[in-house]
């Protein structure tokens, strides 16, 4: 007898019924909503459940092994956290989205199949899409637009792979499979898409800073995140990852350092930190994917930690820009304090959960004598210092003084109250590591608080914060335009559309004329003379074709006996029909040969 639910049921199952709800009655259910699913979590043993049969294939709604669970922890941690966020709320769009949000992220964790894992990938786009247009501002809306458009691309090609995947091998079952040929290839371009590896990441950047404050908490948690998972399933091992890996890395790095918004800074922070698992996944050893497995764990915390606070930001100043901003440690102290959280354990600090799980994939980069990829992993963690770790919080909070004082009490408590829980996680698994270590995949050996280690960590973060400071000069908060990737949808999307529109609007005159006007007037006089109306078609289309242009003139000169669309048949109308006909003959002889 099975003794649990799939995670993603109580989550969508759940969010149907928030709409029905209002006042302390809904804020209660969305937080206690997480601790039934928790609850859940905890009674379920490692194996197969939730299995139906589809004709001769098999649906698993729940595959539990330690992979799966790792990720389902911190799934439902991460919807507990932004519950309490999200409590003083009143738009329920938001809220059913985000809970609807979160099930399909769990569902596609625990899917053992191709169709299940596919069937909630799309309800996951279409919850976070619904996440972007809940703010309902014009740049918001095109944002969210253009971001479901990116991402049915990224479905058409998991689909495309899918179907191509169960051809070849008759088989729905999803386990590691690697980069091995064309069905593979599709299926890792469908996953690469919500991975956002470089260069199809520019929709995140482009659309979780136009989200509400509570929609970019949920954003930041699990597209790339159930992303993370399925290439940790599907296609570990795999060489090409490590360098799309190091790529999200830089490029991360860079648009961060360039960006002015901050919570623009805080989504190229997400593409860069996603770099390093999908490296981690790419080296494909134990120690990796438990790596990459730690490090998407203790991301989620410390990112939406940094989301909430930039949100509080946002919430009591209205403004987003860090040329905006400054000062605010006067009035704000105690989101500062949970933003420094965040940031010491993007950073990697000692005693946070970056730490304990981003050095893990260095280190396997290291026994596995990639000097290169070690060395590139170390210096982009000096990087990750300058744009989340020091930028984000110097620029916002202290800087330039803005003149800005917002009032902390005005902040609701919910929102305190969350942040203040994932400051204690970020520091929680940071000082007892052990306590991630054993969710993970595959045994843990690894020693993090060596002091080789330590003192090599601290002193790439004063390296780091001493060159900030010293290029302050060069890192001035002016208005910037960041040009990424995007330019070539925003701009190419448009050029398509004005060459197509032409032959559209052409065509769609032109039948609209044939449709709406010339067939009901042939129906109407059709119906009124059937048998005159076949004669004079089949003496037109015998005429035409054998005696041609001349019979068919000498034909027309009849044409005061035809009714009025009849007159404007020609010679093209009659080689149509042929054609069809045609066709039609064609047709039956090959299917009954």
């Amino acid at each position: 007898m099975i003794s649990f639910l799939p995670p993603a049921l109580i989550f969508i199952a759940g969010a149907a019924l928030i709409p029905f709800l209002n006042g302390r009655l809904r804020q209660a259910y969305i937080i206690l909503l997480p601790c039934l699913a928790f609850l859940n979590l905890l009674n379920m043993p490692e194996g197969s459940a939730w299995i139906f049969n589809f004709w001769e294939y098999q649906l698993t709604f729940a595959r539990v092994d330690k992979l799966s669970m790792v990720f389902g922890y911190i799934f439902v941690i991460m919807a507990f956290a932004g519950g309490i966020y999200a409590a003083h709320e009143k738009d329920k769009l938001q809220l059913t989205a985000a809970f609807l949000y979160a099930g399909s992220s769990l569902g596609v964790v625990f899917a053992g199949d191709y169709l299940t894992l596919y069937i909630f990938w799309e309800i996951m786009a279409f919850a976070s899409f619904c996440l972007v247009f809940a703010k309902q501002t014009q740049r918001a809306i095109k944002a969210a637009f253009r971001y479901i458009m990116v991402h049915l691309f990224g479905g058409l090609m998991l689909m495309i792979g899918i179907l191509m995947q169960v051809a070849e091998t008759g088989s729905l079952e999803f386990n590691l499979i690697g980069l091995n040929g064309i069905a593979s290839a599709f299926i890792l371009l469908g996953f690469a898409v919500n991975a956002a590896i470089f260069p199809l990441s520019a929709w995140l950047t482009d659309a979780y800073p136009e989200s509400t404050v509570v929609g970019t908490v949920f954003l930041s948690a699990f597209t790339t995140k159930t992303a993370v998972y399925v290439l940790a399933r599907g296609f570990a091992g795999t060489d090409l990852l490590v360098w799309a890996g190091i790529t999200m890395i830089i490029y991360g790095i860079v648009f961060a350092i360039l960006e002015n918004d901050m919570r623009r800074v805080l989504s190229y922070s997400i593409i860069n930190q996603v770099g390093f698992m999908v490296v981690g996944i790419g080296i494909g050893t134990e120690l990796a994917i438990n790596g990459a497995a730690a490090h998407a764990f203790a991301h989620i915390l410390y990112k939406a930690l940094l989301m909430m606070s930039a949100g509080a930001v946002l919430y009591l100043t209205g403004r987003s820009k860090t040329s905006q901003l400054g000062g605010l440690y006067k009035t704000m102290p105690l989101t500062l304090l949970f933003a420094v959280v965040g940031a010491a354990s993007i950073s990697g600090f000692p005693l946070t959960g970056g730490f304990i799980s981003k050095s893990m994939i260095s280190s396997a980069a290291g026994h596995e004598h990639m000097i290169v990829i070690w060395l590139l992993l170390t210096l982009a963690s000096a990087g990750v210092f300058l744009h989340a770790g020091i930028k984000f919080p110097y620029f916002v909070f202290f800087a330039k003084d803005s003149g800005l004082r917002p009032d902390e009490k005005k902040l609701p408590l919910n929102m305190k109250v969350s942040m203040a829980f994932l400051s204690f996680m970020c520091i929680l698994i940071g000082v007892f590591p052990q306590i991630l270590y054993r969710l993970l995949p595959y045994p843990v050996d690894y020693l993090p608080y060596t002091g080789d280690h330590v003192i090599s960590q601290l002193q790439l973060l004063m390296f780091s914060a001493l060159a900030f400071f010293m290029m302050l000069k060069f890192l001035k908060r002016t208005e910037t335009l960041t040009l990424d990737t995007d330019w070539f949808y925003r701009r190419g999307a448009n050029i398509v559309i004005a060459y197509i529109s032409i032959p559209v609007a052409w065509t769609y005159n032109k039948l609209g004329y044939v449709f709406l006007e010339k067939i009901p007037n042939l129906a109407t006089w059709f119906s009124k003379n059937p048998l005159r109306a076949m004669r004079i078609g089949i003496d037109k289309l015998v005429v035409s074709m054998v005696g041609g242009k001349k019979a068919l003139k000498r034909l027309e000169k009849q044409k005061e006996s035809y009714p009025g669309p009849l007159k404007q048949w020609s010679i093209s109308t009659a080689v149509s029909v042929a054609l069809v006909i045609f066709a039609i003959y064609l047709i039956l002889f090959f299917f009954y040969a």
